[in-house]
């Protein structure tokens, strides 16, 4: 009693539990933990029983260390970075492009052992939007310059795209056991499957505490407003890389009837269009790639997932 009574002092100083600073700073507490047992970087307060407390400091900085980690500097050199308040030195930068290039190789090379260690290794440490800023979008600008003309390029995209279903997927079921209330409920409108900018929205928006569902084989327009009513979502999510059908886009984004986030290449292609539209609704969002389709979920106000009311209600 005396215990439990203490530690729920504490709580009450302004002190919060690793789940909450991993809801507000996107950091998972996996990673929380390995930048404090591996270098130092946060320190936590424990309580009788062991439990990681973080006070407002905590949280501050954290932010600077995704700050440092947004402009490219390794997280084994961001300690000395804060200590010294001191520019990032231009060598450190290149550790990114050192990083993708093993990613190419293992890509290249058809080696998935490989490329899930040297990926797993990142995800230890590195927040998803970090990782997707850093990392797997500018990789995946290679990857798509290097796979035209090239011989064996679908072989490889094959590979890759069905390597990253399976990681991030995996991901993703195992966040869904954790978040409660109703889903965002993310579709391709591509005529491929496996859109990497689909999954890579949902790895973020995973990430940021939000339960997921995930159409990845293309879904006829004329079926959405089904898919809306049986599964109820909180907001809907569409992507797209391709140029879709003009005249046919005020029927698609409002089939759902729901909150609405259009992702993908297809906002450049129809910006117009688009602009006319989103100029007519509150509750229709536009987003270039995955990092702009999370703030875009942000805006529609879906932080709090588990008091989102669910579309149809």
């Amino acid at each position: 009693m005396n215990g439990a009574g203490t530690e729920r002092d504490t709580l009450g100083e302004g002190l919060l539990p690793i789940r909450e600073v991993a809801r507000l700073t996107g950091v998972n507490a996996v990673t929380l933990r390995a930048w404090e047992r591996r270098y130092g970087l946060i320190l936590p307060q424990r309580t009788a029983k062991g439990h990681r407390l973080y006070s407002a400091a905590h949280i501050a900085r954290v932010q600077a260390i995704l700050g440092w980690l947004e402009r490219g500097v390794s997280v084994s050199q961001v300690k000395g970075l804060l200590q010294a308040q001191r520019s990032a030195p231009e060598e450190n930068l290149s550790q990114w492009d050192q990083k993708r290039a093993q990613l190419l190789t293992a890509i290249g090379d058809l080696a998935e052992r490989r490329l899930d260690d040297c990926f797993n290794g990142e995800m230890a440490l590195y927040p998803p939007q970090t990782l997707c800023l850093q990392l797997l979008l500018p990789l995946l600008e290679t990857l798509e310059s290097r796979w035209h003309g090239q011989a064996g390029a679908e072989l490889e995209r094959v590979f890759f795209l069905s390597w990253l279903r399976s990681k991030l997927g995996a991901r993703l079921y195992h966040n869904n056991r954790l978040h409660g209330g109703a889903p965002v409920l993310l579709i391709n409108l591509s005529d491929r499957p496996m859109e990497p900018g689909l999954w890579l929205s949902a790895w973020l928006a995973s990430g940021a505490g939000h339960a997921v569902e995930v159409f990845d084989w293309p879904v006829p327009a004329a079926e959405l407003g089904l898919a809306v009513e049986r599964i109820r979502p909180c907001a809907l999510l569409l992507y797209a890389s391709q140029a879709l059908d003009g005249q046919q886009l005020p029927r698609l984004l409002g089939a759902g009837r729901c909150p609405t986030v259009l992702a993908g290449p297809v906002v450049r292609i129809h910006r117009q269009a688009l602009a006319e539209l989103t100029a007519a609704r509150t509750d229709l969002r536009l987003a270039q790639d995955p990092l702009e389709a999370l703030q875009a979920l942000h805006q529609l106000n879906l932080q709090a997932p588990s008091q989102v009311t669910p579309c149809g209600n």
